[in-house]
């Protein structure tokens, strides 16, 4: 059986070794909005069709207007942004990639998978990861030197004024955006790459026809054309995250991280992970840090779950 990659999430594996019912844990161990876009209805069309252009251009239009993509940049929606991670690194002949880390694992195991070196700083491919996932750290244009530039703004929805949409249209240049985080609709499988136009049309050849559901391009497009639901979204996720800072006050130190989730500094947090385990609370734990736990946001009725664990 393949390793899997140490990832936020494995509520199973808790239950299995803390007990309960899956209804009654909380899984802080994830970045994932806890209140999700309505959903709402699903036209018959989207489950029974092969998706049309028609549709397809809807999504990417409001896309382009959401995140005000450049003229000159190119997009494609794709089945999340690991299924163009996974892709991105086949794009160029394999030779060094600079990743700033810690950060996401996969980026890392994609390049690795296809033969690139990484760790050197003078490199001919770059990974940021903006904000950076675990610490949020935010990255500027003169942090990226490198001919190809992967920018991953997987958790910057919360905080579009810090976006880097705006080098989306430069040659060598792709940026991630991930729909399920920000909308808290992980499982529906939605990401788009946005920048280049050969490489984007690289990437496109090789995800094939139809690689995004009926399903996912008829929410997507209709989420990304509300943007009163998205202003409010962000006013309670950073009232939220406040809140969780102020509980963590005396159990650790703010590291950093953003909106969605937050990393703090606990001396020992393996520790603390089993202790909340017992409380039915997930959170997450980092094999390069003692002390790094990083909790996500709980939905509004279960704060009063986290408050008597602490």
């Amino acid at each position: 059986m393949t390793k899997l990659r140490d990832h936020g999430g494995g509520l199973d594996a808790a239950v299995r070794n803390h007990g309960g019912d899956r209804a009654d844990w909380l899984d802080l161990s994830t970045g994932i909005n806890p209140v999700p876009y309505p959903v709402g209805q699903i036209s018959q069309d989207a489950w029974t069709a092969l998706p049309d252009q028609g549709a397809m251009t809807r999504l990417l239009e409001a896309a382009r207007k959401f995140w005000d993509v450049p003229d000159e940049a190119a997009i494609i929606a794709a089945p999340g942004a690991s299924a163009l991670i996974a892709r991105i690194p086949s794009l160029r002949p394999k030779g060094s990639v600079h990743i700033h880390a810690p950060t996401y694992n996969e980026h890392a195991a994609a390049f690795r998978a296809t033969g690139w070196q990484v760790g050197k700083a003078q490199s001919d491919a770059q990974v940021v990861v903006h904000p950076n996932n675990p610490d949020g750290r935010l990255w500027t244009e003169s942090d990226l030197t490198a001919p190809f530039r992967i920018i991953d703004e997987s958790f910057c929805d919360t905080t579009p004024k810090d976006t880097l949409m705006r080098l989306a249209g430069r040659p060598g240049t792709l940026l991630l955006k991930s729909f399920g985080k920000f909308w808290g609709l992980a499982g529906l499988r939605l990401g788009f790459a946005i920048g280049d136009p050969g490489l984007v049309s690289e990437l496109a050849e090789r995800l094939g026809p139809w690689a995004t559901s009926g399903p996912a391009i008829e929410i997507g497009a209709r989420a990304l054309g509300d943007p009163d639901w998205a202003m409010t979204a962000r006013k309670r996720l950073a009232e939220d995250a406040a809140r969780l800072d102020r509980m963590m006050v005396p159990h650790g130190q703010l590291v950093g991280g953003t909106d969605l989730f937050r990393l703090y500094d606990v001396d020992d947090a393996a520790t603390v992970q089993n202790r909340l385990a017992q409380h039915h609370i997930w959170t997450r734990i980092f094999p390069y840090s003692t002390g790094w736990l990083r909790l996500g946001l709980p939905a509004p009725d279960r704060w009063a779950q986290l408050e008597a664990a602490l």
